[in-house]
């Protein structure tokens, strides 16, 4: 499903070539909740998973924000909703956008081959200095092609809350043992309080405990990345 983007990703190089915009050292990343990202850096703005305030994301403020590039997990509104302005990135392939080159690859969305919710995609790019990968829409574990086309992460940005369609706690937690990246932002979970109603995730907490080794921080709502980011995995929780 996934050889042609394979081939022609490792037929030209692994390792993305950056161009001078996209070297500038370090991001801000603003969280809006659910698994909305606002990543500021080498001189772009990438936005991460729009939504609708359905479902999960119920109760919380739609990022009706402008980016350079709105990067999805898939069109599902509440992950891929056409509410912010910028050059939306929602099908498997690669593409130069704002200075940054982005590599997707189709992914199942859900533990039954697709069958449920089809495929979700799973993407890479670099800004600000740091490698990045995003698997915040999907629940099928890692092929051995994805994780030689995720190689080793800076910072991965994954969903953990469970349901039908997101990496339970374990399931999380074995994709971070996988690709040990840097630095892990949860996305897809339930923050507090009980699930909203049509709401099939649960909390952090079963992530956290698969992960006993690892510590975590909770941040406030802007997180400031600077290279380089040790050779270790943290976790910072986002609100």
């Amino acid at each position: 499903m996934r050889s042609p983007l394979l081939c022609g990703l490792l037929g030209s190089a692994v390792a993305l070539t950056l161009p001078a915009a996209a070297l500038a050292e370090g991001v801000s990343i603003t969280s809006y909740g659910h698994s909305a990202l606002l990543i500021k850096g080498g001189g772009s703005t990438v936005l991460v998973n729009p939504f609708k305030a359905v479902a999960c994301a119920t109760g919380l403020k739609e990022p009706r924000v402008t980016a350079d590039v709105v990067v999805t997990s898939s069109r599902l509104l509440d992950e891929g909703a056409p509410i912010a302005k910028g050059t939306y990135l929602s099908n498997p392939g690669g593409f130069d956008v704002a200075g940054i080159r982005f590599e997707g690859f189709a992914a199942p969305h859900d533990r039954l081959g697709g069958r449920r919710f089809g495929n979700g995609v799973i993407w890479r790019w670099s800004q600000g200095g740091l490698q990045f990968a995003h698997l915040g829409g999907t629940a099928a574990p890692l092929a051995p092609e994805d994780k030689v086309l995720l190689g080793r992460p800076d910072v991965l940005i994954l969903g953990i809350g469970g349901g039908a369609k997101v990496y339970d706690g374990k399931e999380a937690a074995a994709v971070v043992k996988a690709l040990n990246p840097k630095v892990v932002i949860p996305v897809q979970y339930v923050r507090s309080g009980d699930s909203p109603a049509g709401c099939d995730q649960g909390g952090p907490q079963p992530f956290l405990k698969s992960l006993p080794g690892v510590p975590s921080n909770t941040v406030g709502g802007v997180l400031t990345l600077t290279p380089p980011l040790g050779d270790t995995t943290r976790i910072e929780m986002l609100p």
